[in-house]
This record gives C-alpha cells, structure tokens and sequence, in this order.
C-alpha cells in the first residue's frame, strides 16, 4: 500500500503542558526555565510575540516577563515525558507507524490520500489529542519526510497568520514548486550552516533552486545526504521512519553521558561522590533499558566558567574488570576515578559521567574463570521493576545518600507538580 508522511509537532509542547492541569495559565504567558532556573527553553505564543528569544538568561529578561505578568516556570521533565509518551500512544491508534523523533515531534505514516482527505486525517489527529490531552498539535503532510518537514513550517507560518487550524497537506506540482520558492535553503532540514554559506556562493537561495541543482555537484559538494535531502523535495522519498531498535542492536549507541548542573557550588568531595553517584546509577539503567552493557567510564567536574573562584575543569577515564550494566560498578569506579582530579578550595557546577566501550548484552564469559552472574541479572531486574512502578526515585543506591542531604541537585524553585507520575502530587478536585 502506498503512504506518505505526516511530521506531527506539539505546539510550545513544555508550555502546553504546564497548562494542562492548570487553567489559571491559559490565559497568562508562561515561560519554562532551563536547569537551575537559568534560561529561557520554551515560550507560549504571548512571550515570542514579545520578543522574548529562546534560550535568553532569566536575569537578563526578568523586568519584561514580570511586566507581562508571565508565569515562570521550572522545568519539569517529569511531566513533560509522560504527557509525550501519550501523545504517541494516541498517534499509535491513527496511523500506520510511529518515529518518537523528539520529545513534541513524531514522524508518522498515513496512506496516500486525496489531498482533502488528508486534510481531514490531520485534522481528526489534531482534535483527538487535544480533546484527550489538552495539547494543541500540528500536523504537516508530505510524500517524502523532509516536504513533511516543510508542510509543518507552512502550517505553523498560516497558523500564526490566522489563516488555518494547523493541518497542512504539501501540495502536487506546479503548486509544490511555488512553495518551496518560498522556503530559504538555510531553513531546509537537513541542510546546515555550512553547506547553507556554499550553496549561497553558487546562487542558490530557495529550496527550489536547491533541488534543481545537478546530482552529481550535489554528491560532490554535500554527499550523499544532501543529495538525499534534494531527491526528497523532488518527492522521491528516500528516509525511512526510524523505528525502535531491536535491544541489542549493533548500531546501539557508542558512548552514554549523564550529567547535570549544580543548583549551587559544591565544595565538598562527599557532595560530589553523591552526584557521580547518582548519574552512574542513570547510566547503567539507561543501558540495562537498551540490553546494552560497558566497560569504559569517564568521570568528569568543573566549576563555573565565568566569574570567581578561579575556574577548574578535569576528567579521567578508567577501565572495568568487565563489561556490566550493573550501578555498583559503575559507582565504585566514579568515586575511584574522583580522587586524582578533585581539588580542594574550588566551588564546582557540574558533575557527570561518561560510559563507552559499549556493546549489545549477551551471557558472556569475561576470561579462563570468569562466568556469567545470573543473580546480578536478577538483582537488576528486581530494582528495574521496582522503579517502573514508583518511580526513579524510589530506590537508590546509599552512596548516592538522602534526598534530604543533597545540597547539589538542581535548583527548581518553580516547578509545577508531577501531575502524572506521582501519586503524592496528583491534582485534587475540589467540589
């Protein structure tokens, strides 16, 4: 059966979220903070229109938010991730195949349609996730990914303009060449600021002319993957969706890096035994999640860049005995590796670590009287299953300490409650 593609992007997704559950936003601009309550990371239509950029320092803009009456929010990931897993699950239930491309964008597969009827696909999509979630979407429909990509701008720019709901279909030719006269090659995805400046020097301005160009100064000048970006705007569609991958795979990630930002400076080696701690712990969940396993760590730290006390900024990496996904392991070898870089007298930002060496999990014998241990597989397993259930902060490590005793996590003082993921912060109904 033929099909094309739909781009289906969640609008000022952390905003839309935030006003989910709380009313009282709908009608005030809100901005989400990043880290620590840093920067500016999402923006509901009010505060771009006031000229508010994306990723502006909260200090810097504070006068012009208050001014507004913004709602200023810390971030909160909690909520945001589940919320995003829902989205999909309803896009599950309206199309053929679903890529998670990020976080508020799914790439989707519809059969190929009438333009109208399409039209109408989108549009039941659209309504169904808001009168589900309360998540306004929009959807950009095209026979090839990348016009799927440029219907979604459309929709957006007619959007903004009031001259549609936010579903737009990619129109057939000539109609197809018209719009893409209008898009700027820099804005085309998959084209980036290099190749953007060289296609600049031969002239080449529009997405049309772009797609124009000869193949094979395409090939030689952008490789193979801007030739494939240029066969798309034609409407040969030459990117499958990405599917989950199997556990295991051998195209898995090589590297894996957690880490985070102080909510102030830490000065004390206990404080950053905790952190290290605490992402080596993540780490290994992520890499038990993806049947993954490593045997490479690099623990790293520093202090703020800019202003006192003097900046340090260090990292070592270390070696295993043998390939694991178990947290212990990767906790013990993080406070080894802490005592030949930390220094005394500095007021460290960050703290993180970085797994690599990595490979698919497989029952493995690491030498002559090695064998593999099926109780930390069961172990594992265990503590996987009690953190589906309660969530990832219901079971920790000691060295990772009290939640009441850490000093160095995030500063969030305007986080909305996890609404969804905590059965202690669920919203109340009051009658």
């Amino acid at each position: 059966m033929d099909t094309c593609f739909a781009l289906v992007d969640c609008q000022n997704f952390y905003a839309s979220c935030e006003r989910v559950f709380d009313p009282a936003l709908r009608e005030r601009p809100v901005a989400v903070l990043s880290n620590n309550d840093g920067c500016v990371i999402a923006r509901s239509e009010e505060v771009k229109a006031a000229g508010v950029p994306m990723g502006a320092p909260h200090f810097k803009w504070e006068g012009e938010l208050a001014a507004m009456n913004t709602a200023v929010l810390s971030s909160n990931y909690a909520l945001y991730g589940d919320l995003s897993r829902r989205v999909v699950s309803i896009l599950k239930e309206e199309a053929l195949e679903v890529e998670r491309y990020s976080i508020d964008e799914c790439f989707i597969t519809l059969p190929a349609l009438e333009r109208d009827h399409l039209h109408a696909v989108g549009n039941t999509i659209r309504r169904k996730v808001l009168r589900w979630l309360g998540i306004p979407i929009r959807v950009g429909i095209g026979p090839t990914k990348t016009l799927a990509k440029v219907a979604d701008e459309n929709a957006k720019a007619r959007k903004r303009a009031g001259w549609g709901q936010g579903v737009y279909v990619c129109p057939e030719e000539p109609k197809r060449e018209e719009l893409l006269q209008c898009v700027l090659v820099g804005d085309i995805w998959g084209i980036g600021s290099a190749y953007e400046e060289t296609l600049h020097e031969r002239g080449v301005v529009s997405a049309a002319e772009f797609r124009a160009l000869p193949d094979p100064w395409i090939r030689s000048e952008m490789t193979a993957q801007g030739l494939r970006t240029a066969r798309e705007l034609r409407g040969r569609s030459c990117l499958d969706l990405e599917l989950v991958r199997p556990q295991g795979s051998p195209t898995a990630r090589k590297t894996l890096v957690r880490s985070r930002s102080f909510g102030g400076r830490v000065e004390t080696k206990k404080n950053l035994h905790q952190a290290l701690a605490k992402h080596s712990q993540r780490a290994a969940e992520k890499l038990r999640q993806e049947g993954l396993v490593a045997k490479g760590i690099k623990a790293f730290i520093t202090t703020k860049r800019f202003g006192g006390p003097p900046y340090y900024s260090n990292g070592i990496a270390g070696s295993l005995p043998a390939y694991t996904a178990r947290a212990a392991r990767f906790v013990k070898a993080s406070r080894r590796l802490l005592e030949p870089i930390y220094r005394d007298g500095y007021g460290y930002k960050k703290a993180g670590v970085c797994l690599y060496n990595i490979r698919p999990s497989r029952p493995h014998q690491e030498s002559l009287f090695g064998r593999h241990r099926e109780e930390d597989e069961a172990l594992m397993d265990a503590v996987d299953q009690i953190t589906r259930e309660h969530g990832k902060s219901a079971l920790n490590l000691a060295a990772v300490g009290m939640p009441s005793g850490r000093d160095w996590t995030m500063k969030r003082q305007n986080r909305s409650p996890r609404y969804t993921t905590r059965w202690d912060e669920l919203p109340i109904a009051e009658v």
